[in-house]
């Protein structure tokens, strides 16, 4: 159906109330490739309960973990076939550290739509309140919806992060599995895009996608355990752009580059840029 821009920016947030254990939190870990090395100490915190670090893109994900079916995207003025779909651009913002276990609200709702011509690009913020009444954690993402534009839109900003022209500080390689993305689906994102290879090539990709999402929950971790030795309390947010596909099994290169109260990161797949724009935010 064509959006609906007035509808869609105009409708009232919607929300959600969800829970989450040490055993989603644990989930979650598993999927992104902790405990690799199961006598590591410092995997063991992310794999073990004893003392459980919550890393930061859990916020992500947490409100979605126990969602079984394909996701639809389906919004006030907007409903999108979910093949077209394209995660772009995901940013969490953390308002104390994320607890082992909770109970929280989440409300929703659609900021901007951009019309790139080709293209829709739909912004939805999340901010997240947990029982006691203070704010937890603000999530913003963008999805990237091809053949979805020329609704007569806003065009929208492309403002870029500069990286430094430098060597990078860290250079960090991490292996993802061939069944990376089989393993992420658990937590909550079925879509086929990611494990049915008709539906990948209908998409327009030659077999399954790893996940936007685990690829920067892993960057995270990574990030995290060889930059700021594992103190996961030491950020205060996460933002990168999607810039191109993971397939499961390959290598991710991620460089690092130190400034003052926060770290720009690149990371690539071969040959293929695959997150841009990356920032981490210390505390």
């Amino acid at each position: 159906m064509p959006i609906d821009l007035e509808a869609a920016l105009n409708a009232p947030a919607t929300g959600t109330t969800f829970t989450w254990t040490s055993s989603d939190v644990l989930l979650y870990h598993l999927a992104l490739g902790a405990g690799a090395d199961p006598l590591d100490p410092d995997e063991l915190r992310y794999a073990t309960e004893p003392d459980l670090h919550v890393l930061p893109t859990f916020g992500v994900i947490a409100p979605t973990l126990r969602q079984t079916a394909a996701p639809k995207v389906e919004y006030p003025g907007v409903r999108i076939d979910l093949a077209k779909v394209l995660h772009g651009q995901q940013e969490i913002t953390l308002h104390r550290p994320i607890p082992v276990e909770g109970t929280a609200t989440m409300l929703t709702r659609i900021t901007d739509i951009y019309d790139k011509g080709n293209a829709a690009v739909v912004v939805n913020e999340s901010t997240v309140v947990s029982e006691d009444g203070e704010p937890l954690y603000t999530t913003r993402s963008t999805i990237f919806a091809r053949g979805e534009g020329g609704f007569g839109g806003e065009r929208g900003p492309s403002a870029r992060v500069a990286m430094p022209s430098r060597e990078p500080d860290f250079v960090v390689e991490t292996s993802t599995l061939p069944q990376q993305a089989l393993l992420y689906r658990l937590c909550g994102d079925r879509n086929p895009l990611h494990s049915d290879p008709e539906f990948a090539a209908r998409a327009g990709f030659p077999k399954p996608i790893l996940h936007g999402l685990c690829t920067y929950g892993m960057v995270c971790k990574a990030v995290i355990d060889h930059v700021l030795d594992g103190d996961v309390t030491r950020v205060a947010g996460f933002a990168t752009r999607f810039a191109g596909v993971v397939f499961p099994g390959e290598t991710l290169r991620t460089s690092v580059w130190q400034e003052d109260k926060r770290l720009l990161v690149s990371t690539s797949a071969g040959e293929r840029d695959v997150l841009t724009d990356t920032v981490m935010s210390l505390g």
